[in-house]
């Protein structure tokens, strides 16, 4: 099946354009005019790449791209017009994957976005992959858990916590960044709701829970995945 497209555009000839070489190529287009259609069609979901122009009518589209990725993981190209870098640098931080200034060739544009596709899918095959610490596999495909290949009862938050940590072994995470890393709701003062968590993922995954080898605590800063397991 061809790839999905959201072209948001306010410019009706620029976009009739974009639409018919880039459905040639093979992809099938949907067309938005505004910051708000854009996001009212992301609703509905099913895009492969976003091509987002920065000049919209009813909203800057940075903050457009500012909630695209926050809310999704689909591949933005910023288009604009504006000549100012900082609209560039400011767009990538924010998530964005390319950037084209106008006027384009929309053999680059074509280009670009293919580049873009190709790397998400490389990397959703690599994350697919199942990740093995010596005696413990995590199946991120599957979503379980196995140590010495019997399974692990794990909860879906607990195991996004633990892929969280395992996908990052060696860093310490904080409890925040870990809540912000698996969507997890903002974490209140002395809140040690995740400490149960822990303790739970502990006691299927350790040998002796009580003395951690995987999942480790670094007192005052949160958690670590040790990378040399058994």
């Amino acid at each position: 099946m061809s790839e999905r497209l959201l072209l948001v555009e306010d410019d009706v000839r620029l976009a009739g354009m974009l639409c018919e070489y880039l459905s040639q190529a093979g992809f099938r287009l949907t067309h938005a005019t505004s910051g708000g259609g854009a996001l009212e069609q992301l609703g509905h979901g099913g895009f492969d790449a976003i091509i987002l122009d920065l000049m919209l009518p009813d909203m800057d589209g940075l903050d457009v791209c500012r909630q695209v990725c926050a809310r999704y993981d689909t591949p933005v190209i910023m288009l604009t017009g504006r000549g100012e870098p900082i609209d560039r640098i400011v767009g990538l931080e924010l998530g964005a994957d390319d950037y084209l200034p106008k006027p384009f060739e929309p053999r680059e544009l074509l280009a670009r976005l293919r580049a873009i596709l190709r790397r998400g899918r490389a990397d959703r095959t690599a994350a697919d992959a199942p990740l093995q610490f010596g005696r413990l596999e995590i199946d991120t495909a599957a979503r379980a858990v196995r140590l010495d290949g019997r399974d692990c009862d794990l909860t879906g938050h607990q195991f996004d916590l633990l892929l969280a940590l395992a996908q990052r072994a060696g860093r310490i995470l904080s409890r925040e960044a870990l809540l912000d890393l698996v969507k997890g709701e903002p974490l209140e003062a002395f809140d040690r709701s995740i400490d149960v968590h822990m303790s739970r993922i502990r006691a299927a995954i350790e040998d002796d829970p009580k003395k951690p080898r995987r999942v480790i605590t670094v007192r005052g800063a949160g958690y670590v995945f040790a990378k040399a397991q058994d």
